[in-house]
């Protein structure tokens, strides 16, 4: 009979997002992970496979855990100006990262990015019934905001702009 587990799988995927989240993923390296998550480099193996497979993990449970509440809230949005402060203050470090770092190369991260990023259209073009087209480029210049590094300015430049025309 085998040792019982001795961490919480779930905590180690929800600290993994961060990790991953904050740097590339080959910016984490698995003594990182051994380090930051406190399991042991066997242990991690064991349970996930790899690398690539807590990684897979991490960025699956980041889109349950923080893209698909954003896509609800998204899709009752009254306007564009609230959708575009709603995805600037979601915290999507590791779908950016994954977007631009490993769906490229990776065939099954392409795939998780590509369906996060077609429910975010979805739920703005629902909520502010345009063509996903159109909502994929508000997707697309909230997260080019992100990317930026300031959101808040833009919430607050859009905050003028929308407040000063009632």
């Amino acid at each position: 009979m085998g040792r019982r587990r001795a961490f919480d799988e779930d905590e180690v995927v929800r600290t993994a997002v961060g990790l991953f989240g904050g740097r590339a993923f080959d910016g984490v390296s698995v003594d990182d992970l051994v380090t930051h998550l406190g399991v042991h480099r066997n242990s991690l193996y064991k349970t996930f496979g790899s690398k690539r497979g807590l990684y897979l993990a991490a960025l699956r449970r980041h889109i349950a855990d923080d893209v698909r509440p954003l896509a609800e809230a998204l899709a009752v949005a009254p306007d564009a100006a609230t959708a575009l402060r709603l995805v600037t203050s979601a915290d999507l470090g590791l779908l950016l990262l994954a977007t631009v770092d490993r769906a490229p190369a990776d065939e099954e991260v392409a795939t998780e990015v590509s369906a996060a990023l077609a429910a975010l259209d979805q739920a703005i073009a629902d909520a502010l019934d345009i063509s996903t087209a159109l909502a994929g480029g508000l997707t697309a210049a909230a997260l080019g905001i992100l990317l930026r590094g300031n959101p808040e300015g833009v919430d607050a430049a859009l905050t003028q702009r929308f407040d000063s025309s009632d």
